[in-house]
This record gives structure tokens, C-alpha cells and sequence, in this order.
């Protein structure tokens, strides 16, 4: 049985492998875990998770980082969705079994939340936003792929798995350098962002603290990949 993995930034990608997979590519990291890097987004995504069942996953993971929407959450902690809600208010449920036994094996060594997960399509920098979201929709934390993911193992009939870790929490508002360097594809360009700070120096702690929240969500993604082979099996 092969479980696809959809991964949609290289910083998270790290968590998982030290080999380079270019952005729409996969790689076998075992003989049964199989990771696609997406790039960011509900489109990327869905073409990703469709290239992992082309190539026989028969199990879909939406793995990576997410923001908070409960101020109960701080960076690093583990998001076990037990629901999903998209952008249209749409509610979908997560295979029960697979949930339950991921719960049992990951709750022995790390705190695990589990909860609604919300879609968004595009990047939710503020707080107030942040808050909002919380509000209408009841959910713990918020990313932008792994409904895209949900529904195309809805799709094909496969069991689907949410792991996703805490980066800003609902009281961090991202920095501005961060949608100012976003290009249409949802990703940083470099150039943008140096440029940026240059203009705005007063950005720079609002980038390094982002910068130690991810810090922290990759070490707890790193503990949880520790895992895979017993969550998969």
C-alpha cells in the first residue's frame, strides 16, 4: 500500500527528505511513502495529490504547516483535523479509522489538537481576519491545501489525513514584506522581499519571529516523520 504525501513548500519538504524534488515532481522517500512538492495553493495542490494516485496511492496526507485560528494554539503545536470546512462552508469528514489510530500512536509522545481545519484560497495575513474566520466557522486552524487534497481523495475513494503544525498564531499578523514578495503561484521571490525590507527596515522583527515560529513547526514535523512508517503501515 502506497501513501502519497503532498507537500507544498520546500521548507516543509525538508521535514521529510534531504533530496531536491523540483515544484510538480514526486519521489519515493521509502518503498511506500511517496511525496509530491505542490507549491502553494488549492490548484497546485489538486494537480499534486492527482499526480500521487496516477502513480498508485492508495492513501492521501496533507502534510505541513497552518495558522492558527483557536488562540488556544501557539507555534509548533501538532493539528490533527478530525473535520474539514472549505471556502464555500462546506463541511467534510476525515476517515474515521485511519484519525483514530494516527491519534493513538502520536498522542504517546507529542500533544496533539485535532479539530476543524478551514480552507482558505488565498493567504490570511491579520489577526482580526484570523479571528473572523474562527468565528464563522468553529475551526482550530486554517491552510490553503488540504481540502484541495480532501476532495480528490473523496474523489477516488481513498482515506485522507490532515498533519499540519502551528506557524503564526491568531494574535501575529504576518509581516507585509510577505504578501508583497507573493507572486500569483503563492510563492516568495527573494528579490521582492530583500527589496522590501530595504524600503521598510521596521519589518525585519516581524520576519525573524516568523522565521523561529517555523523553526518550531518544522521540529515538531520532524518528530511526527519519525512516525510515518507506523501511521502507514
Amino acid at each position: 500500500m502506497i501513501t502519497g504525501l503532498v507537500v507544498a513548500l520546500p521548507e516543509e519538504l525538508t521535514t521529510l527528505t534531504s533530496i531536491k524534488i523540483e515544484k510538480g515532481g514526486s519521489l519515493f522517500i521509502t518503498e511506500r511513502l511517496l511525496v509530491a512538492y505542490s507549491g502553494a495553493g488549492p490548484t497546485n495542490a489538486t494537480a499534486a495529490a492527482e499526480l500521487l494516485v496516477a502513480k498508485g496511492a492508495t492513501r492521501l496526507i496533507s502534510w505541513g504547516c497552518a495558522a492558527a485560528l483557536a488562540d488556544s494554539l501557539k507555534p509548533g503545536d501538532l493539528i490533527l483535523a478530525d473535520k474539514l470546512i472549505d471556502a464555500e462552508n462546506n463541511k467534510m469528514d476525515i476517515n474515521a479509522d485511519w484519525h483514530s489510530y494516527s491519534h493513538s500512536i502520536l498522542s504517546k509522545f507529542i500533544d496533539v489538537t485535532c479539530g476543524c481545519l478551514a480552507e482558505s484560497i488565498s493567504i490570511v495575513s491579520t489577526s482580526t481576519d484570523k479571528k473572523q474566520l474562527h468565528s464563522l466557522t468553529g475551526a482550530v486552524a486554517l491552510d490553503m491545501e488540504s481540502i484541495a487534497i480532501a476532495k480528490i481523495a473523496k474523489q477516488h475513494t481513498l482515506p485522507f489525513l490532515v498533519i499540519r503544525v502551528i506557524v503564526d498564531p491568531v494574535e501575529m499578523s504576518l509581516p507585509l514584506a510577505i504578501n508583497h514578495a507573493l507572486n500569483e503561484r503563492g510563492e516568495i521571490e527573494l528579490k521582492k522581499l530583500l527589496v522590501f525590507l530595504f524600503l521598510h527596515p521596521a519589518e525585519l522583527p516581524g520576519l525573524i519571529k516568523l522565521g523561529l515560529n517555523f523553526n518550531a513547526a518544522k521540529k515538531t514535523l520532524k518528530l511526527v516523520a519519525k512516525q510515518l512508517d507506523r501511521l502507514t503501515n
